[in-house]
């Protein structure tokens, strides 16, 4: 598997090959999120090799727009260690809800079963890449749970709270 990793690899940096003409073409740049634009707040969050976060809690007035954007810093392979942002409800059980996840590699490790759970959630995020999520904050006040559900990463402190007060 790693040396087929590596022969693509090898095979997309020779100019003139079919693995390089048919790389994708670059991003262009994002545009400002509409939750800017609406007054929203913006909160930045990273997540690298060392599974965690660099904040630990949010805090939120009921109602208020939020806008994640998580970063991850880390180097190892998307396939071996990538990250991601998943907001519960009041009343989930993080524990319960990261079990479920370990088995939903198909599904980015968000549970179908357990969807009902989640107040907002990003894609996963491999090095140096970027996701963003804008929800806005539970009218009830409250500590919910946000965590990781990259296999591991939430029992290895992964995880955060959103204070709503």
């Amino acid at each position: 598997m790693q040396l087929l990793c590596a022969f693509s690899l090898v095979l997309a940096l020779i100019p003139g090959s079919q693995a390089a003409a048919t790389k994708p073409a670059a991003k262009p740049p994002a545009a400002p999120s509409a939750v800017a634009a609406q007054g929203g707040r913006t909160v930045n969050l990273t997540g690298g090799d060392d599974m965690k976060y660099n904040t630990t809690t949010i805090t939120a007035k009921p109602g208020e727009m939020i806008h994640v954007v998580l970063k991850n810093t880390g180097t190892i392979p998307k396939i071996a260690m990538a990250h991601n942002f998943v907001l519960l409800a009041l009343t989930a059980d993080a524990a319960e809800f990261t079990k479920a996840a370990m088995a939903a590699q198909a599904t980015d490790y968000i549970p179908a079963d357990q969807k009902a759970k989640i107040l907002a959630s990003t894609k996963l995020a491999g090095p140096t890449e970027t996701v963003e999520v804008s929800f806005k904050a539970p009218a009830k006040a409250g500590s919910y749970p946000y965590l990781c559900s990259f296999p591991g990463h939430y029992a290895a402190g992964m995880k955060g709270t959103l204070v709503v007060k």
